[in-house]
């Protein structure tokens, strides 16, 4: 029985020991986690659109050069080029809500552009018999400058100076910037940096000195002139029936223009 149980002794702990030596032999097993979410997929973006097609490689557009000029007087002058509406003239584009000037050459190249004064009140229709009243009777709201195609013509006003009208009958005119009234400071609102002082006249359009004897008048003698007068309230296409000559769309909608003769 010692026997026997010395042996026993012997025998578990070597048992033990073989044991423990093959855990350790034993390369450990994988790691096993828990298994990833997929990341959450961003939300599909809509198809870009496909840009509009370019206006056709034969479209005659205006040429501002560097001056960049409202989109309503840009798409008057593309209008009238492209319509022929002005003929043979140059054009004068009077926008009203910049205060400003553009005389350009039959071609649709720009030659100048000015700032000016215009009709104290804003509205783009004339007041019936306001150009028979002498300016002291005239009513704040009839001092307006009116929206519309008019033929440029050289004349005298009554003061025995010259000018071009743009509506002989109800005397509206462009001229060199005149005096005025002590408190009218017209000069000062022509020369300021902004043109939101620039409604003072009773209607016709002043303008600088220089641009109306070097650009205004010269163009107008040698070749005549349309005048587009924008309006303040109304849209271009509802004054001129205009459109967007470098919009496919707006071209596909409309039957082929007749060009109009020079009136």
């Amino acid at each position: 029985m010692l026997l026997g149980a010395g042996i026993l002794v012997l025998v578990v702990p070597l048992r033990m020991v073989q044991q423990r030596h093959a855990q350790q032999a034993t390369p450990p097993g994988p790691v096993v986690t828990a298994p990833k979410q997929a990341p959450a997929q961003p939300p599909v973006a809509a198809a870009p659109q496909a840009p509009a097609a370019p206006p056709s490689p034969g479209l005659r557009l205006a040429d501002f050069g560097k001056t960049t000029p409202s989109p309503d007087v840009k798409l008057i002058a593309n209008w009238a080029l492209h319509t022929r509406d002005n003929g043979a003239r140059s054009m004068v584009i009077i926008d009203k809500k910049m205060a400003r000037v553009y005389v350009l050459d039959p071609q649709g190249r720009l030659k100048a552009s000015s700032p000016a004064l215009l009709g104290e009140w804003v509205g783009d229709e004339s007041t019936p018999g306001v150009g028979d009243k002498p300016l002291s009777q005239l009513k704040k709201w009839e001092k307006t400058t009116p929206a519309g195609r008019f033929v440029a013509e050289m004349g005298m006003n009554a003061h025995h100076q010259d000018v071009v009208w743009v509506s002989y009958d109800l005397a509206v005119s462009m001229h060199r910037v005149i005096k005025g009234l002590p408190n009218e400071h017209r000069a000062a609102r022509l020369a300021s940096p902004t043109h939101t002082d620039n409604r003072i006249s009773n209607g016709c359009v002043n303008l600088p000195k220089p641009f109306y004897e070097k650009v205004l008048a010269p163009t107008v003698k040698s070749t005549g002139a349309i005048i587009y007068v924008l309006p303040d309230k109304k849209s271009v296409e509802e004054v001129f029936k205009a459109y967007d000559v470098t919009s496919p769309l707006q071209m596909a909608q409309r039957a082929p223009e007749t060009a109009r003769a020079p009136g």
